[in-house]
């Protein structure tokens, strides 16, 4: 029988001859010790920050949840009500005054420079608000946990 070896972790083309080969022992060779785990603290901070992607970091990472996650889980939040709330009152703003869109599209891109300069944050694993409206997050929404 012929199984497929890896050597630290890089794919080679070498072949071992066995007689006996069972499952548990090939196993660990193609599977990291992390390779489950794919909701860290890490990916649900960067998730926050994603609009609706933000309840996916909510349910499916409870348990691996920690102070830096919750941090930008509630900045997240925070900013995805501000930016519905916002763009709800532009548009109508722009249905009365439709000269206006030039001024209300610009404050969809400064939302979007929130978000990416919260994404920034959480892959650099620091807990730091969001400029304007940050501070205005970090004790609310107590569900967060």
């Amino acid at each position: 029988m012929y199984t497929l070896c890896i050597y630290r972790q890089k794919k080679c083309r070498r072949f071992v001859k066995s007689k006996r080969t069972s499952f548990h022992k090939i196993l660990p060779m193609f599977v990291q010790h992390n390779a489950y785990k794919t909701m860290t603290p890490k990916v649900q901070s960067i998730l926050s920050y994603l609009g609706i992607l933000w309840l996916v970091a909510f349910f499916a990472g409870k348990e691996e949840r920690n102070d830096l996650s919750i941090y930008h889980m509630k900045q997240g939040l925070g900013l995805f009500i501000i930016a519905i709330v916002s763009n709800t009152t532009a548009g109508i703003a722009l249905t009365l005054v439709p000269s206006l869109s030039f001024i209300i599209s610009v404050f969809g891109l400064v939302f979007f420079i929130f978000m990416i300069l919260g994404i920034i944050a959480a892959a650099n694993e620091v807990k730091k608000p969001l400029p304007l409206i940050g501070k205005l997050f970090e004790d609310t929404f107590h569900f967060i946990r």
